[in-house]
């Protein structure tokens, strides 16, 4: 078994639209290698800086992310023996398995897919984010009291001059349904 700390630049393009590291970026990488009978196991942590924007009021924002991950490397002699007793048309086994080249490890591809799976899906600048104002897209944590007067859409201007009238009589002109026997006993 071995031991290693390593700090390696960013591979880039590891993130989705809102939130990723950035591709300047160094990570950092705990690694622990052991030798199996079928390769080399390797654990590891990667913390990579993150930085993105709230996808409720689209502040930016900078995080720090630790994304652990566990892969074995096979030998390449280990690889033909999976493929002898492995089912010769199952192409899922072989595309799942990494190789040793020589005494190197490519750990890109696993890296890339432990802290990609290890970003939040809905990342913001804090829990109780209170987002953007519907209406004018304001930011409301700078301004918790902001309203906006109730503004009728003119389309259904004359139905509200209705339902005031309706309120000042009363409920005297609704007519009952039927089956209602609440106000006939």
């Amino acid at each position: 078994m071995k031991r290693l700390s390593r700090t390696v630049p960013s591979p880039g393009d590891m993130g989705t639209e809102v939130i990723g590291v950035p591709d300047d970026a160094e990570i950092e990488l705990d690694l622990r290698l052991e030798s199996v009978m079928e390769g080399v196991l390797v654990t590891g942590t990667a913390r990579a800086p993150l930085t993105g924007e709230c996808v409720r009021c689209l502040e930016p924002l900078q995080r720090e992310i630790a994304a652990e991950f566990q892969e074995l490397f096979s030998y390449p002699d280990a690889d033909e023996r999976i493929r002898v007793t492995a089912d010769p048309g199952d192409d899922a086994e072989e595309e799942d398995t990494f190789s040793l080249e020589g005494d190197l490890l490519d750990l890109e591809p696993v890296l890339r897919d432990a802290v990609v799976l290890a970003l939040p899906l809905q990342p913001v600048c804090r829990e109780d984010c209170p987002g953007l104002c519907p209406e004018c897209g304001a930011r409301l944590a700078d301004d918790p009291d902001h309203r906006h007067e109730q503004a009728v859409d003119i389309r259904w201007a004359a139905l509200q001059g209705l339902a005031a009238s309706m309120r000042d009589d009363g409920d005297q002109d609704v007519p009952r349904e039927r089956g209602d026997d609440s106000q006939e006993k």
